[in-house]
């Protein structure tokens, strides 16, 4: 994905502003020719290591006096079919916890329905338009898990649940809760690599899944720079 990036990026060592980041990383608005600058996290696999991360990221920044703009949730992902054919891109209008909750005798409770906490956060709609518009992206609900799927059955469970999900993953939700404590937007963006459902490792195509991701982060920053009016008025409109 980094190949796709406008700017240059690395691992991320807040030093101002920042654009779109991998696979829960912080990110922000244009630097000063125009481009986003872009601080590149690689956060690890599921969401709390991906909140962990994104959180140290973002105190970091903001101790430096250089807090980031936007944050960003970026990486490979299941997709529900036939909304989310292998190889497409997935933009999320909904970052969901899938399996924050109890099980109880009459099926699973989110924990907003137990009166407490949150599972869901909402992207700026008119972000996540222009980048989905931008990488001919579809749009949509996406997940987040801590045990992927591997049956028709709970795949069938999560689409009764979440009418119009797309994809899941394991990072966004975490990287979303780091992001709200410091009043940050975020996005998340899933290229699939493989159908939600029935485990088989030779339906995935990881590789194809990278390379619509590294193409559309190369389309994604120019959006980005041109958006900063969404993003520093996210606040008031979403």
């Amino acid at each position: 994905m980094a190949s796709g990036l406008s700017a240059p990026s690395g691992p991320a060592a807040p030093s101002g502003p920042a654009g779109p980041s991998s696979d829960s990383g912080p990110s922000g608005l244009p630097g000063g020719d125009g481009a986003p600058v872009v601080d590149l996290l690689v956060a690890g696999v599921g969401p709390a290591a991906a909140a962990a991360a994104t959180g140290r990221a973002l105190a970091l920044a903001a101790a430096a006096d250089a807090p980031y703009d936007l944050v960003v949730s970026a990486g490979i992902g299941g997709g529900f079919q036939p909304g989310a054919p292998v190889g497409s891109l997935v933009v999320a209008d909904a970052v969901t916890a899938a399996d924050l909750g109890a099980e109880t005798p009459d099926g699973f409770l989110p924990v907003t329905d137990l009166g407490f906490g949150r599972v869901t956060h909402l992207p700026p709609p008119a972000l996540v338009s222009a980048l989905a518009a931008a990488a001919g992206a579809a749009v949509g609900p996406v997940l987040t898990v801590s045990t992927v799927t591997g049956s028709a059955a709970r795949a069938d469970a999560l689409r009764a649940r979440h009418p119009g999900v797309l994809a899941e993953a394991m990072e966004g939700f975490g990287v979303a809760e780091a992001a709200a404590l410091y009043g940050l937007p975020v996005l998340e963006v899933r290229a699939v690599s493989n159908p939600v459902g029935p485990r088989d490792r030779d339906a995935w195509r990881i590789g194809a899944a990278l390379a619509a991701l590294t193409g559309a982060f190369g389309k994604f920053t120019p959006v980005i720079g041109k958006l900063a009016p969404v993003l520093e008025s996210w606040n008031r409109h979403d």
